[in-house]
């Protein structure tokens, strides 16, 4: 992953957003321990320095596993990882989303077709899978029989959940535990930890926040383990479903926070002291604002020119939400307009103008 830190710092923007892109999609391949070929990253360098297009991206891995002296066994997995990737980047790229049920299986489809036969399909059947993590035990996965119906129940619920009334504390346990719940249900027979880690990043990015992907780039299996922990109870060994670990992930995520994310720590024969070292750092002086506010002074960090026009095309709110929303903050003292109205800008104050970069 370390082959593509250079373009963090491009000068270009198009360049520095696709370099974060491939670092995500060729990331979370560790999901499922797959590795990217070397024409991939070659290919996917081309893609970000703007010689060549995601579909002759796409194109060109096509054509480069069709050739039958470069085509991999059954049990290496190269090629669904070259393949995979190149497919997030792609549905990465794209402004549009839905938040719903055919949303989430039309990633499905689109990440995997050709190359699972259930693509974009609804399992039938039950499953259970050994995890490291659980020292060979399985989560309990939702039953075939009641999938639908739990994905309408559970997106239902999150449409419903009203985050301008909680603070950031609240907002992120609740990301966290819609997360958690649409992992565990588990709808499809493979490919459900990236399916569901790109569903999240676009939906995370309907609250306006410009997310520095770096963190599931680099943190891809602790991702998957953190879901694993969320869904699993062991009563007579003490063990008990905790979304702990995935709420550190999110903050780091969303709010830059610094955290150990490091598997041994979800392992469930981890001593507690190693849990105790990666507890949570917060930035306390952020908690009494919402994920819109959050959102909102991210992009006056970014554009403190910016309009309040500019800002409610950001965030999708409206511009009334916007004036409102400034007012809070600014009789709060987080902002203070200087300048005047017509030729003026936004400034955030110093002791918060340092909790609040994403880019940690």
């Amino acid at each position: 992953m370390n082959e593509f830190e250079d373009y963090r710092r491009a000068t270009e923007p198009s360049a520095r957003e696709r370099g974060y892109l491939w670092q995500t999609a060729i990331g979370l391949q560790a999901v499922d321990a797959l590795e990217t070929s070397d024409y991939l990253r070659e290919t996917a360098r081309q893609h970000i320095e703007g010689a060549i297009s995601i579909a002759e991206v796409k194109q060109r891995i096509d054509s480069y596993y069709e050739s039958k002296s470069t085509r991999r066994t059954v049990e290496d997995r190269t090629e669904e990882a070259d393949k995979v990737s190149a497919r997030i980047t792609e549905i990465l790229s794209e402004p549009s989303f839905r938040f719903s049920p055919v949303e989430y299986i039309t990633i499905h489809r689109r990440l995997f077709e050709g190359i699972y036969p259930h693509a974009g399909k609804i399992r039938d059947y039950n499953i259970t899978k050994k995890e490291w993590v659980l020292d060979g035990q399985s989560v309990l996965y939702t039953g075939a029989d009641n999938i639908r119906e739990t994905l309408e129940h559970d997106f239902e619920r999150e449409r419903s959940y009203d985050y301008k009334a909680h603070n950031l504390n609240e907002a992120i346990a609740h990301i966290a535990k819609f997360t958690s719940d649409l992992w565990q249900i588990h709808p499809f027979g493979e490919g459900n930890t990236r399916t569901t880690a790109v569903f999240m990043i676009k939906y995370l990015h309907t609250f306006g926040f410009d997310i520095d992907n770096e963190t599931f780039a680099a943190h891809s299996w602790y991702f998957r383990n953190a879901l694993v922990r969320a869904n699993y109870n062991n009563i007579p060994k003490g063990i008990f479903a905790t979304t702990e670990y995935l709420e550190r992930f999110f903050r780091q995520l969303i709010l830059g926070e610094a955290h150990e994310l490091k598997n041994r720590f979800l392992h469930v024969a981890a001593a507690s002291q190693s849990a105790n070292e990666a507890a949570p750092k917060r930035n306390n002086s952020t908690l009494s604002c919402t994920l819109e506010e959050l959102a909102l002074l991210n992009f006056i960090k970014e554009k403190p020119n910016a309009t309040q026009k500019e800002m409610a095309a950001h965030i999708g709110k409206s511009e009334r939400t916007i004036k409102t929303m400034t007012v809070k903050l600014a009789t709060e003292g987080i902002i203070e307009r200087k300048n005047g109205r017509r030729n003026g800008y936004w400034i955030i104050t110093k002791e918060l103008n340092n909790k609040i970069n994403t880019d940690s």
